[in-house]
């Protein structure tokens, strides 16, 4: 294995102070929400940590006729099964303020790949299975009629809400030139009650450079990728369409330390009234690489 760098060594203290092992290197997509073609290495194992901030509208500290601000967040558990079955878990929780930290439930992701060749479209299958109560912020997606107002409910009330979905996506993913576009069309079904709810992100990133140079290198173009996203709800099969709906902008950047560890960030603006005004992502991600073997490897 290569000796790491400084800048891997400041990437492990990061990670550490998030609660994240360090790793190799890290394959994390651009995107927040999007989803590409890319899946994990076979054998590796990739951990992340992403929270979401949203400023309060308009309710005072306790939701009232608003909603407070929160920070929502997840600790996501991904390993390449194959190279054509990635699968995830994640665990959800927000802090409400005035209100207190919840845990807010578990997903159990799984995306396949049908065609391991590069092609125009590259499609993969994306499954999830949901456990969560009514209190979860993440917002990893927007779907139906999924509107700010929902989460001025306070803590107390919407934990005793519970949320056992299924959630499907198809992704569509292609290179165009030194673009990485993708769209993602999604359904989503409370398994007790209700229609599918409908939803969609697209998403267009590319790297600020592509001639890697000799060495390595911290802040080398290369490293970094910029981008955009929109997403938003669809309504459901009872009634298609963007009545009642909300939608997000979200340009961001990528940073990726040459010993695994990546960074994002993603400022989001609400493009109507059934929006949150202001949303702020902030994703750290760390890979272990042959996990498998790292796991058979005798202590020294």
């Amino acid at each position: 294995m290569p000796r790491r760098s400084s800048s891997s060594r400041w990437g492990a203290l990061l990670a550490l102070a998030f609660g994240l092992p360090g790793g190799a290197a890290a394959q994390e997509r651009t995107f927040f929400i999007t989803y590409n073609h890319q899946m994990e290495e076979p054998g590796s194992l990739e951990i992340a940590f992403a929270p979401v901030y949203a400023r309060g509208q308009g309710g005072g500290r306790n939701g009232g006729n608003g909603t407070a601000s929160f920070v929502g967040s997840w600790v996501e558990l991904e390993y390449g099964a194959r190279g054509w079955w990635t699968t995830e878990l994640y665990l959800d929780s927000q802090t409400t303020r005035g209100q207190g930290t919840v845990f807010s439930g578990l997903r159990w992701e799984n995306r396949f790949r049908p065609l391991l060749l590069e092609h125009w479209i590259n499609p993969v299958l994306y499954v999830e299975l949901e456990n969560l109560n009514g209190a979860d912020k993440t917002l990893l997606e927007v779907v139906g009629h999924d509107v700010a107002a929902n989460h001025a409910v306070p803590n107390a009330e919407a934990r005793r809400e519970r949320k056992r979905e299924v959630e499907t996506k198809l992704i569509l993913s292609s290179k165009i030139h030194d673009w990485d576009v993708s769209e993602n069309f999604i359904a989503e079904k409370n398994l007790a009650t209700g229609p599918w709810e409908l939803g969609y992100a697209l998403g267009a990133a590319r790297p600020l450079g592509l001639a890697a140079l000799p060495g390595r290198c911290t802040l080398c173009a290369e490293n970094f990728s910029v981008g955009v996203e929109i997403y938003g709800g669809l309504g459901d099969l009872h009634g298609f369409g963007l009545r009642d709906t909300s939608h997000y902008l979200a340009p961001l950047i990528g940073w990726s330390l040459p010993g695994g560890a990546t960074f994002r960030l993603s400022p989001t603006f609400g493009l109507n009234r059934q929006s949150h005004r202001f949303l702020l992502r902030f994703g750290a991600a760390f890979e272990l690489s042959d996990l498998a073997g790292r796991l058979r490897r005798p202590p020294c």
